[in-house]
């Protein structure tokens, strides 16, 4: 593909001695090598991010290729988020599939149908958007770098075309580089580092950690554990991770577990393992999956350790819950209490669908998606200002029970029903039966 080389430097309205982000990159090494090569990057609302991509697509070795994309990436983060946006909504556009080399590549392939052939097919059919990732994952840091440029497109306030388009191509990437086959999960300790501990206090994003002593508590005692995602080239960034407490019993209460003070067990008396916490650190890994894997993984080491374990659950936030009641009950209206609410929870958790025929609430989604079961409803569990704000202080269990993933998975999947406790069910008994009511009263 051939590039645009503007030979002229469009100068920006505004004070002339004023230093552009451009003119910062454009005075490095490889921003001085571009010049003598006519290539002269625009400073106007994401031209010149748009030209320094050109320059990445036309490169025809590879030597220069690292120097180039954190050339780019300099000026990309040293620009304002109008420029960014303007560059992410125009670049795939501006690059489409090359229909003519794919014809070309066809045809090659319907006359030989050798490697080559099949190497020339591969590349003809790569949008030139995936390379241009590729490429850009070549800088220092690129992977993070990347990521960081996931995240402002996934923040734009409106969702255009041409930033749908790449965002698919973000994710196809992200998709195979997080493969959960290629991370790396580890124990999260208080003797971890001071920068991976500083990053857990700032990720969390179920219980929020009030600061070192805090941490220190949930990391530290032998009932304890915590575990996360790493990618390669992510040393100390945790993808994911998940916070564990070993109980004789399945709590009902987030205070059971985060009190301070509160009686530490023996691990190897403990018959339950409580998934408390899950939070998902990397903005930019929005719709990758891999937080199912690290519950399996997890549950394989805990069940290594403590072969007395037999049950693993979760104590799990509704955070949908509160604006449901909302639209059901009335704006305004007040929240019920006590078995009410512990009825309404279920109904909104069993049955609870959005436009797309998912579950409703985003955390039910994930575990029942799992094959995990609901186990249990609790009032008064989560007495926070959020807990009480998203879910009038409901909290439930979700029950991994490793004989039954597969089928309650298969279950949701292909019939839309979401598996459900005894307990669960029971709650759920006076709706059913008020509707089999109606229904006879309209007969």
């Amino acid at each position: 593909m051939e590039f645009n080389r503007p030979r002229q430097l469009r100068v920006s309205a505004g004070n002339p001695k004023r230093r552009t982000p451009l003119d910062l990159v454009m005075n490095t090494r490889i921003g001085k090598l571009l010049g003598k090569l006519g290539i002269a990057p625009r400073p106007a609302s994401g031209e010149g991010l748009l030209d320094l991509a050109g320059a990445l697509l036309s490169l025809r070795g590879k030597a220069s290729g690292p120097a180039l994309a954190s050339t780019f990436f300099d000026l990309y983060e040293a620009s304002d988020m109008a420029a960014r946006l303007a560059f992410l909504g125009q670049i795939h556009g501006l690059y489409p599939q090359d229909s003519t080399a794919i014809e070309q590549a066809i045809a090659r392939w319907n006359d030989k149908r050798d490697e080559r052939a099949t190497q020339r097919l591969h590349d003809a059919t790569q949008s030139p958007c995936a390379r241009l990732i590729g490429m850009l994952n070549l800088a220092p840091d690129g992977t993070r770098r990347l990521l960081a440029m996931r995240t402002d497109l996934l923040g734009a306030p409106e969702r255009t075309p041409g930033l749908a388009a790449l965002d698919e191509v973000f994710e196809d990437a992200f998709s195979a580089w997080f493969n959960a086959g290629f991370l790396e999960m580890r124990p999260i300790s208080w003797n971890s580092s001071a920068a991976l501990l500083e990053r857990i206090i700032r990720y969390e994003a179920v219980h929020s950690i009030a600061g070192w002593d805090d941490l220190r508590g949930r990391l530290q005692p032998a009932d304890r554990r915590c575990y996360g995602f790493f990618h390669p080239q992510m040393e100390d960034d945790p993808l994911i991770f998940v916070e564990v407490a070993l109980t004789h019993e399945l709590p009902g209460a987030i205070h059971q577990i985060i009190a301070d003070p509160r009686t530490v067990i023996d691990p190897h008396g403990a018959r339950c393992a409580i998934f408390y916490s899950i939070s998902n650190c990397q903005d930019g890994l929005r719709g990758i999956p891999f937080g199912n894997y690290l519950i399996k993984r997890v549950v394989g080491l805990l069940q290594q350790e403590l072969p007395q374990l037999d049950t693993f659950a979760t104590l799990s936030p509704v955070p949908g819950f509160a604006r449901w009641l909302s639209n059901e009950l009335g704006k305004g209206a007040p929240a019920p209490a006590g078995t009410e609410l512990r009825t309404l929870a279920a109904r909104y958790l069993v049955t609870g669908r959005s436009p797309k025929g998912t579950v409703l609430d985003p955390v039910a989604r994930f575990h029942l998606g799992n094959g995990a079961r609901l186990e249990a409803v609790h009032t008064d569990a989560d007495l926070s200002a959020k807990g009480l704000r998203q879910s009038h202080g409901v909290m439930v269990n979700y029950l991994y029970d490793l004989a039954e993933i597969e089928a309650n998975h298969f279950a949701l999947a292909e019939l839309g029903t979401v598996a459900a406790s005894k307990a669960v069910q029971t709650l759920l008994e006076p709706a059913k039966s008020e509707n089999g009511k109606k229904k006879k009263a309209a007969a």
